[in-house]
C-alpha cells in the first residue's frame, strides 16, 4: 500500500536537478522541467511491495525511482520470468499508459524500501504530445533512442566545443580542395614547369600524357630532391621526375580521410577525383595545416623527421594535448584512435629506420609485426608493446646468424620505443622475446597448434596474436601468415567453441542489481577497468570475425562487415556501435584527464561517481546489451544460451 503520508512538496531545484539527469527528462528544457514539479509527488513503498500487476492494475502516472529498487516482471500461465532490477533514475508506467490503455504491461515489485516521484498521467500526456523526443523514449526502440541522444549530448558536453573543427573534418574534400588545376604535358621541360608554378604561385603540376590524361604530379619537393640535389639537367623532360601513379582520394571523402591518407602514405598533395575519376582538384596538407593548428600532420610530420630517440620522446608529450583538443573538437572516438595508432606507426617507423642506419643489411626479409589494440587500429594513450618479428626462412647453414640478428633488432627496438614512452610489455609479447622472434615457418606451425590444442594458454595466445598487423617490413610475409591462418581455421569447431566459452569469461561491470562492479580494494578502490568492459566487444568480433574468414582485424570494422555479409544482424550492431564508440571516448577522456590535469600516465579506471547520471545511466544500458552479445554468440558457438 502507499505510504501516502511520505507524499510531500519536493523543492523545485531538488527535482530539477534529478530529474535532468536522466533520459527522457535530460531531453526537456529547464523552463519545462520546472513547470513539471508542481505535478509531481514523492511516494514511497516498503521492501517486497507489489506496486502494479501485469494486466489487472491502473497505472496512475509515471514512476521515477528517486532511491532504492524494484523487480519487473513478465507473467504468462501465472508463471513469472524475472526481466530485470531497475533502480535510481529508472522508470515504470511510461509504456502502460501510452499503448496499453493505462493497465501494467508488466508486474512491478520493490526489492528494498523505494522512493518514486511520480508525475501526474495527465501532465504526462500533454508533455508527451508537445516533446516527440520524450514520447518516443516510451514508444520507440529505447536502446537506440538512448544510445543516439545521449551519446550526442555527452560528446557536446563541456567548455564551448570547437565547432568550426569538427565541422573541417566533416567537410568533403571537393568543398576544401583547389579546384584550379595547373598541368602540362610530360615532355615540357622541368625548368618550364617551375616557372609555371612559380608564376601560379602552386606548389604542384599535373602531368597529363599524349591523350590529355592526367597521369602524374610534379611537386616542389619533387624539384628539389629529384633535380636540385641530384644535379640533374633543368632541361629534363617532366615525365621523369613525375609521381606516378597518382595518389588520389574521392570528391565525395571526408576531409579526415583525406588527413590520413596523407599520413599514411607519408605524402603533402592527394588529386581529388570525381565519380568517374577524373581528377577535379588537388589537397594539399596545407589545406589541412592551415586550416587546424592543432592537425595531426604536424605532429607526425615532426615525428618522421626527428633526429633522434629523445626527440621522439619529447614528440610523444604533446600526443596527450592534441587527443584533447580533438576530443573537445567533437572528434569520434574511432578517428582519433587511428590518428593515435597513425601516432604509432609513425613511431615505429621511424625508430626501425635509426636502428637499421646503424646495423648490417637484414639479412633476409622481415616484418614487425604489432599485436592486440595496435594491430586492431583502436590504440589509446594507455598502451603498452604487443609486437614480435617474422622473416623469411633463411638457408640451414644461415639460420643462427639470421635469429641472432633480428634479436639483437628486436630488442633494441622495443628498448627504444621504451624510451619514446610506450612501456615494454609485462608479459613480454615483444620481439626482444626469443620466441617472438622466428621464421615464417615457425609461426605458421604455432598458429596451427594453437588452434588444434586449443588449451587455456594457447586460447590466451589466439586472443592476443590472432589480431595482427604489418608495423614495419615486407607485408608480404603478414598476408602470407594471415592466409595461413584462415585457411587453419576451416573446420575446427572445436576451437571456436573453447575460444568463445574463454571470451565469456569476461563480463561487463554490471551486478544483478543493476549496480556497478567495482574494485574492493588496492589502488584502484571503487573503480572499473573500462578497458575490460569494453572486451566483450572485441572478443564478439574477432570471433565471428574469424569464423567468417575475415582478414579485417578493426573491431568496429569487423562489425560493419559482418553485417554486410548477414552474419550478424544489423539491428543489433547499431546500438552496440554507438556504445563501443561511447567506451572508447570515455576511456580516451579518462587517459587526457589523468596526464594533463592529474599529472600521472594515462590508465583505463574510472570512478562512475565522477560521471554524470546520464552517463551512468548510459554506461548500465551498453553493459546490458553486451551481456545480450554475449548469450548470442554463447548459443551460436556452445549451443548454451
Amino acid at each position: 500500500m502507499q505510504n501516502e503520508s511520505q507524499a510531500a512538496a519536493i523543492s523545485t531545484s531538488q527535482l530539477v536537478h534529478f530529474l535532468c539527469r536522466y533520459p527522457p527528462f535530460s531531453f526537456l528544457p529547464e523552463d519545462e522541467l520546472r513547470a513539471l514539479t508542481p505535478h509531481i509527488s514523492r511516494v514511497a513503498f516498503p521492501a517486497d511491495t507489489v506496486v502494479f500487476t501485469q494486466g489487472e492494475s491502473q497505472v496512475d502516472g509515471l514512476y521515477v525511482i528517486q532511491s532504492g529498487a524494484a523487480e519487473r516482471y513478465f507473467e504468462q500461465n501465472r508463471v513469472k520470468t524475472l526481466l530485470g532490477v531497475i533502480g535510481e533514475g529508472e522508470m515504470f508506467g511510461g509504456i502502460s499508459m501510452l499503448v496499453n490503455g493505462m493497465r501494467a504491461v508488466r508486474t512491478l515489485r520493490t526489492v528494498e524500501e523505494t522512493v518514486f516521484c511520480k508525475l501526474d498521467p495527465a501532465v504526462f500526456f500533454d508533455v508527451c504530445r508537445r516533446h516527440d523526443a520524450f514520447r518516443e523514449f516510451f514508444t520507440d526502440a529505447f536502446g537506440k533512442r538512448m544510445l543516439d541522444r545521449s551519446y550526442a549530448a555527452i560528446l557536446a558536453k563541456g567548455a564551448a566545443p570547437r565547432v568550426e573543427s569538427t565541422a573541417f573534418y566533416h567537410q568533403v574534400a571537393y568543398d576544401v580542395c583547389t579546384r584550379s588545376l595547373v598541368s602540362c604535358s610530360g615532355d615540357l621541360p622541368v625548368q618550364m614547369a617551375a616557372d609555371i608554378m612559380s608564376r601560379r604561385r602552386c606548389s604542384s603540376i599535373f602531368v597529363r600524357d599524349a591523350a590529355g590524361v592526367i597521369v602524374g604530379i610534379v611537386t616542389d619537393s619533387d624539384l628539389r630532391r629529384k633535380v636540385i640535389a641530384e644535379g640533374r639537367s633543368a632541361l629534363l623532360p617532366l615525365s621523369e621526375i613525375m609521381s606516378a601513379p597518382l595518389k588520389t582520394i574521392a570528391s565525395t571523402a571526408p576531409v579526415f580521410e583525406a588527413l590520413m591518407a596523407m599520413i599514411q602514405e607519408r605524402i603533402k598533395h592527394l588529386a581529388v577525383t570525381d565519380d568517374q575519376q577524373h581528377v577535379v582538384g588537388v589537397l594539399t596538407n596545407r589545406d589541412v595545416l592551415g586550416s587546424q593548428g592543432h592537425s595531426p600532420l604536424v605532429i607526425i610530420r615532426d615525428v618522421a623527421m626527428a633526429p633522434s630517440v629523445e626527440a621522439v620522446r619529447q614528440i610523444h608529450l604533446r600526443l596527450p594535448r592534441m587527443v584533447h583538443t580533438l576530443v573537445r573538437a567533437g572528434t569520434p572516438a574511432e578517428h582519433l584512435n587511428r590518428i593515435i595508432t597513425a601516432f604509432s606507426d609513425a613511431v615505429l617507423k621511424r625508430v626501425c629506420d635509426m636502428q637499421l642506419r646503424d646495423m648490417e643489411p637484414p639479412p633476409v626479409r622481415f616484418a614487425f609485426l604489432v599485436f592486440g589494440s595496435v594491430g586492431r587500429r583502436e590504440q589509446t594513450l594507455a598502451t603498452d608493446q604487443d609486437n614480435a618479428i617474422v622473416y623469411e626462412d633463411p638457408t640451414p647453414g644461415a639460420a643462427d646468424y639470421v635469429n641472432d640478428y633480428f634479436l639483437k633488432f628486436g630488442s633494441s627496438i622495443c628498448s627504444a620505443l621504451d624510451q619514446c614512452g610506450f612501456r615494454f610489455c609485462r608479459a613480454e609479447v615483444m620481439a626482444r622475446n626469443p620466441a617472438l622472434c622466428q621464421p615464417l615457418s615457425t609461426w605458421k606451425r604455432r598458429f596451427s597448434e594453437w588452434i588444434h590444442a586449443a588449451e587455456a594458454e594457447d586460447l590466451l595466445y589466439s586472443s592476443i596474436f590472432f589480431d595482427f598487423q604489418t608495423g614495419f617490413g615486407h607485408s608480404d610475409l603478414v598476408g602470407d601468415l594471415r592466409t595461413h591462418l584462415a585457411e587453419s581455421l576451416v573446420g575446427w569447431s572445436g576451437f571456436f567453441r573453447h575460444l568463445t566459452q574463454n571470451a565469456l569469461l569476461s563480463k561487463p561491470p554490471l551486478g544483478f542489481f543493476r549496480n556497478f562492479v567495482l574494485e574492493s580494494k588496492g589502488e584502484h578502490r571503487n573503480t572499473f577497468d573500462i578497458k575490460q568492459a569494453m572486451q566483450p566487444i572485441v572478443d564478439y568480433a574477432r570471433v565471428y570475425a574469424l569464423k567468417s574468414g575475415l582478414s579485417e582485424t578493426n573491431t568496429l570494422q569487423r562489425l560493419r562487415q559482418l553485417v554486410q555479409r548477414g552474419v550478424i544482424p544489423g539491428k543489433d550492431v547499431g546500438d552496440i556501435e554507438q556504445g563501443y564508440s561511447f567506451l572508447m571516448q570515455l576511456r580516451l577522456v579518462q587517459q587526457a584527464h589523468a596526464v594533463l590535469e592529474d599529472g600521472i600516465p594515462p590508465h583505463n579506471h574510472i570512478n562512475p561517481k565522477d560521471l554524470s547520471g546520464i552517463e551512468q545511466r548510459l554506461l548500465k544500458e551498453i553493459f546490458i546489451r553486451i551481456g545480450a552479445l554475449q548469450t548470442r554468440m554463447s548459443f551460436d558457438f556452445t549451443g548454451e544460451p
